[in-house]
């Protein structure tokens, strides 16, 4: 029978795993175009140069970001170059100065403190942070308590005052910008709903 015969099982062993060689190299190329700047579920860096909302997404029956019309970002239209150097140096502030040691970005690190996927969008730097830092926009207010995060009282856990200079400041809020905009299906679960987004 031709069962027993070992060239039969390596036949079979072979031919399985080059066809999962072929399927999981499709679904790596596949996932890595959605994720990358520009992809399905990530927009280019340059959407900093809009206005990013969040809305409830029936068919998908989950939270997703909307990208509006232009909202320049510290009276700037950043140029794809401008817009790729600002997120560098956003992401070299936020791995520098260990802030996922408190925070979590998409789903990685810590619990500590806020979520910063979708800070952008939460309705505390309107409502609260632009009168305590008597700033007039979001991203004035922003940059003003990463600066200087001591001098304003924010619960129980402070945050330290980790020395960023006004232009890792802006950056830092240029990439939360950008993160704001990143469709993360849903995550972080009910952020629409807590943030009060309409």
């Amino acid at each position: 029978m031709f069962t027993r015969d070992p060239l039969f099982w390596r036949a079979g062993a072979v031919s399985s795993v080059a066809v999962m060689v072929l399927v999981l190299s499709f679904l790596t190329v596949d996932s890595l175009t959605a994720m990358s700047p520009g992809g399905s579920h990530v927009p280019p860096y340059t959407v900093i140069n809009r206005a990013i909302g969040y809305s409830y997404d029936a068919g998908r029956d989950e939270w997703a970001p909307t990208i509006g019309g232009t909202e320049l970002l510290f009276g700037k239209e950043y140029s794809p170059e401008e817009a790729a150097a600002t997120m560098r140096l956003g992401k070299l502030v936020i791995q520098s100065r260990a802030c996922m040691d408190c925070h979590t970005v998409f789903g990685n690190g810590a619990y500590y403190a806020p979520d910063l996927t979708k800070a952008w969008l939460d309705p505390a730097w309107r409502n609260l942070w632009i009168p305590m830092t008597q700033t007039h926009t979001k991203q004035d207010a922003m940059v003003a308590f990463l600066m200087h995060p001591d001098r304003y009282a924010n619960w129980t856990r402070r945050m330290p005052n980790l020395n960023l200079t006004e232009d890792e400041a802006r950056a830092t809020v240029a990439y939360l910008k950008w993160a704001a905009a990143v469709d993360t299906n849903g995550f972080p679960n009910a952020f629409g709903h807590a943030a009060g987004a309409p």
